[in-house]
């Protein structure tokens, strides 16, 4: 059997049904994935769906009165970002306003009140001590002791101190097998909080009898204030909670409240801040395997931060409940408050609990990007109508129909039969883009919005001409003087080369867009580098066998006038036959 010539691929040949029926099941097997996701429409952004905007104002902290600048305000906005888009494609906007606002859109589909937490919380992030916590409001004994109701901090941690609780009742609420912070000494003897009287216990802060921040009556000043703050405070008060601890610093000891496992809301003396969420290199969800202990949050620590963690978890661990509990304030909220039991020194920890995987993300979200320059106020929450964007929409896709219908007439009139292979290689080429947009919207936020609409309206252009110059080829071919086979085979390999430095250019010019750009642009960019990309899968092995098939059928192998390669309409050169050389004349004189 004679080897197939240079440039020709046998399997190419004699299998065109393979590619056609891959992309046939993968079609299949994405739009069965999509109806199971229980999302079978891409989900909108804010312009075309409505959604949330926020507006943040920022304030100056005490002792810093320039903190508010240009500089700040970006880092703010990168942080935010970050939080809200994740991979960069859900379609939140976070963008300045004057020199001390930032604007935060939230599409509708996103769990906006999630998201509004994520960005609403932008205090710094700090890493506090436990000195002493009760249930908010209730009638606490003398010596409030953590329990499973007593001092927990949000869902997650509940989750977390059932665990801790399951194996002895004086465990402290938040099961963590991990980090913490030690108080000082100073501040141990000076301003931990006691219970002079049966009757001042429960509204006074005591984690024991020997620990109070008024221990006599030469207690400093401030130590008395923050008894009285503490004594005062009510969590159930929603207005108490927002100016819990308002005006502290970092070095101070302060009041914060958090909710418990039961849904109470609890108060906790803290100290002060030693460890800042600018320690924390990276922190991260993970699901454990091992031990099947379910989702857990790791933590990295700089490598000042290693220090002080180290520091700060050996001295926490000499301690007893709750003083060796450290609390995570975001915002002036305590969102986990988990235990130590040995120094961590290794610059990395683990928090682990009853964990479920939303409660795990959301926890190392917070420790990722919790710290941000600058202190911000919720100025406002408004929600956007999509009214104007569905306007919009309707008549981009109007724009958008009436470009298609043309491209389809000009491949009708100009190429014929060769539209049969065109139009069909469109359809695909939608329904996958459709498809996998779909499937993008719960697995990495992805939002369509009206500029990622105009991205799919260029593609169609896009795929159009890597048909086109496929048909050119194939016709340059024929008017060689060569059959519709051979044509098809030899014209693949220069189309081939042409599709994939034209679509090269168009993905780099899509994926330097979208890095460069923010926001709505870069659902323009995305959705143009995906259609390229999905361009060169649907010419491969879609279009190009295809059309090795049809070449074997006689309407177009004949170069019927109607197939779009008839070889007198494309001025083919007559094939090349070889002819008998004639004989030489005969000499008379010699007949």
């Amino acid at each position: 059997m004679a080897a197939p010539k240079k440039g020709r691929s046998a399997s190419a040949q004699s299998r065109p049904g393979r590619s056609l029926a891959f992309i046939l099941i993968a079609i299949a097997a994405l739009t069965g994935g999509m109806f199971l996701s229980g999302h079978p429409t891409p989900r909108l952004g804010i312009d075309l769906a409505g959604g949330t905007s926020i507006t943040l104002t920022a304030k100056n902290e005490p002792g810093q009165p320039n903190a508010i600048n240009q500089t700040n305000m970006n880092t703010a906005v990168d942080i935010m970002n970050r939080r809200v888009n994740g991979l960069g494609v859900s379609e939140a906007e976070v963008q300045t306003q004057g020199s001390d606002n930032i604007i935060v859109n939230i599409p509708k589909g996103t769990n906006s009140k999630e998201a509004r937490d994520q960005v609403g919380t932008t205090a710094k992030l700090y890493f506090r001590p436990v000195l002493a916590t009760e249930v908010s409001g209730s009638a606490a004994s003398a010596s409030p002791s953590p329990s499973a109701s007593s001092s927990s901090s949000s869902k997650a941690t509940d989750k977390a101190t059932e665990k801790a609780t399951s194996s002895s009742s004086a465990s402290p609420t938040s099961s963590a097998t991990s980090q913490g912070r030690a108080v000082t000494d100073a501040l141990k003897a000076d301003s931990t909080p006691s219970a002079s009287s049966s009757a001042s216990s429960s509204a006074s802060p005591s984690a024991s009898s020997s620990a109070s921040p008024s221990a006599n009556a030469s207690a400093s000043a401030a130590a008395t204030k923050l008894q009285a703050q503490y004594t005062a405070l009510d969590c159930t008060d929603k207005a108490q909670r927002a100016k819990a601890g308002e005006g502290s610093k970092a070095t101070d000891p302060t009041v914060a409240c958090g909710k418990n496992s039961s849904g109470q809301w609890q108060k906790y003396v803290l100290g002060p801040a030693e460890v800042r969420g600018t320690d924390i290199k990276s922190a991260s969800a993970v699901f454990d395997t091992q031990s099947a202990a379910g989702w857990k949050v790791t933590m990295e620590f700089t490598s000042g931060g290693s220090k002080k963690f180290a520091d700060i978890t050996g001295k926490l661990a000499k301690n007893q409940s709750p003083q060796n509990q450290f609390a995570i304030v975001l915002d002036g909220d305590v969102v986990s408050d988990p235990f130590v039991q040995q120094a961590l020194t290794g610059g990395s920890a683990e928090i682990s609990g009853n964990f479920d995987q939303t409660e795990a993300q959301s926890l190392a979200n917070m420790l990722k990007y919790g710290s941000l320059p600058l202190d911000f106020k919720e100025s406002s929450v408004t929600t956007v109508t999509a009214a104007l964007g569905g306007e919009q929409l309707h008549a981009g896709l109007i724009a958008g129909a009436i470009g298609l219908g043309l491209v389809v007439i000009y491949l009708v009139v100009y190429y014929r039969g060769l539209s049969i292979i065109a139009i069909p290689s469109l359809l695909v080429s939608g329904a996958l883009t459709y498809v996998i947009m779909a499937l993008l919207g719960p697995t990495i936020g992805f939002a369509l919005n009206l500029p990622a609409v105009c991205g799919a309206i260029v593609a169609i252009g896009i795929t159009a001409d890597s048909f086109i110059v496929f048909f050119e080829r194939i016709r340059d071919e024929i008017r060689e003087g060569r059959s519709l086979r051979p044509a098809v085979e030899r014209a693949w390999p220069r189309a081939r080369r042409t599709i994939l430095v034209s679509d090269f250019v168009s993905f780099l010019a899509a994926a330097v867009l979208f890095i460069v750009t923010v926001g709505k642009v870069q659902g323009f960019a995305f959705t143009l580098g995906l259609t390229t990309v999905l361009d060169v899968v649907v010419v491969f092995f879609f279009t190009k066998p295809l059309m090795t098939l049809l070449a074997r059928r006689k309407f177009y192998a004949s170069g019927s006038k109607w197939s779009g390669l008839d070889p007198k309409a494309l001025g083919a050169k007559p094939p090349l036959r070889r002819t008998r050389r004639p004989s030489a004349p005969v000499d008379p004189k010699e007949a």
